[in-house]
């Protein structure tokens, strides 16, 4: 019987996988050596990952990376997309994985280290069309697999809500413009979130879409990227991954022309035979207009002044396109 790895280990997550270490090895049949454990600057969340070599029934020396615990979701995931060593395939190279480990509930992988990325550590004009490419393939291996979970559903309602408040209580520039398009926002709000709420949500999401989870075994310029950190796929519309890379070069809006996230991610689908709405880039105003509205809220998380009022003129032009 399996127990419980939070009440035996150490609440540190370097600490609880140095400690477990030796039963990864073992886990493992004693292929892994020369494990050194990392944190690194775009990691987030508590799994702890080690850097390692893994060698095959053949001989070969593989360099891997060590990360536990992961959430089922992304082991299942990462088990379910694995196209042997492919160099287009959508996701790194599992070596090794379990869901246990010396009888505890903790899931974790080992999986190929990459050569080059992440692909955030320094900006290249083919950035985003390689991540969406990526993407694409992701949807299609992804799309085998049926839908059986319901959409994140988010409540605007309170989101919009967060924001006035926020409004009221910090500092924050363009204040009386905030005001003043989140007053237009809420009295449309019903009619916008009944629209968003009926886009398909019949596909696989990767859930957390950006340049630190971005990979290349080929390049940081050029070659085919791989998505990693798989724990946040879930139930929805392509829609949301495009907008949410998007958001994340609002505040630096030149990195967008050479290609626009929806646009290119839009037409990568085509590509690959996926369907594509007919009214994608509305569908796409409306979640660029819900997203900004929430910013004022995170001002924590969302808070420089840059990307505030990069999230206000989004809001403001949004509701200009969806007169």
């Amino acid at each position: 019987m399996s127990r419980d790895a939070s009440k035996a280990v150490p609440a540190d997550a370097r600490g609880l996988a140095a400690s477990l270490a030796p039963l990864v090895i073992e886990a493992c049949d004693n292929k892994l050596s020369d494990i050194t454990w990392f944190k690194a600057d775009w990691q987030r969340g508590g799994a702890a990952t080690a850097k390692a070599v893994f060698t095959l029934p053949d001989g070969s020396d593989h360099p891997v990376v060590i990360k536990l615990p992961v959430v089922l979701r992304e082991l299942l995931w990462t088990k379910r997309l694995q196209n042997a060593n492919s160099p287009v395939s959508p996701v790194p190279r599992l070596f090794a994985s379990g869901e246990t480990l010396g009888g505890y509930d903790l899931a974790w992988i080992v999986i190929e280290q990459f050569s080059h990325g992440p692909l955030g550590l320094h900006w290249n004009d083919s950035h985003i069309l390689r991540i969406s490419e990526a993407a694409a393939r992701f949807y299609a291996r992804a799309s085998a697999f049926v839908v059986d979970q319901a959409p994140n559903r988010e409540d605007w309602n309170e989101l919009l809500k967060g924001s006035q408040e926020s409004l009221k209580i910090n500092q924050i520039n363009h204040s009386q413009r905030w005001k003043k398009a989140l007053k237009v926002f809420r009295n449309r709000l019903d009619d916008i979130v009944s629209e968003w709420r009926a886009r398909d949500t019949s596909q696989w999401l990767h859930g957390d879409l950006h340049l630190a989870n971005a990979m290349s075994r080929t390049g940081m310029d050029d070659g085919p990227v791989h998505l990693i950190d798989l724990a946040e796929v879930h139930a929805g519309n392509w829609i949301e991954d495009a907008v949410y890379l998007e958001r994340q070069l609002w505040a630096k809006p030149e990195r967008l022309k050479p290609h626009p996230p929806v646009k290119t991610l839009a037409r990568e689908r085509k590509k690959l035979g996926l369907p594509v709405e007919e009214h994608y880039s509305r569908l796409a105003t409306i979640r660029r207009a819900l997203l900004a509205s929430t910013a004022p809220k995170f001002i924590r998380s969302e808070g420089h002044p840059t990307y505030l009022e990069k999230c206000l003129e989004r809001l403001e032009s949004s509701l200009q396109e969806l007169k």
